[in-house]
């Protein structure tokens, strides 16, 4: 069971993550904010494309729900941290930390 200080202490682990408030939330972000932690700690809501969305919210249904609304259909997904084991959170993280990373000048 992944918890909230589990989140803060693996995101912080990824290069180049810094920490910010975020409305009401937690962001961590690189070059983009890539996932934010709730107040209590329960939940986060992370970014992924919408194929990684789709496959996560199917594999593990408790664990990953897409954001309702707009935001959802562009991959923003609720992680339950207590549905999730420490390793599917570090997982999560590293892919969602992958696409926050700063475009490539050609």
């Amino acid at each position: 069971m992944a918890t909230g200080n589990d989140l803060r202490r693996i995101a912080l682990s990824l290069d180049g993550t810094t920490e910010a408030p975020h409305f009401d939330r937690t962001a961590f972000k690189v070059a983009r904010i890539f996932v934010t932690l709730a107040a209590d700690g329960r939940t986060a809501n992370i970014k992924f494309t919408a194929e990684e969305q789709e496959f996560k919210c199917m594999l593990a249904p408790g664990a990953f729900t897409p954001v309702p609304n707009a935001w959802g259909k562009q991959g923003w997904t609720t992680l339950s941290l207590a549905a999730l084991g420490v390793a599917e959170l570090r997982n999560a993280l590293e892919m969602a930390w992958q696409h926050a990373q700063p475009k490539k000048r050609k």
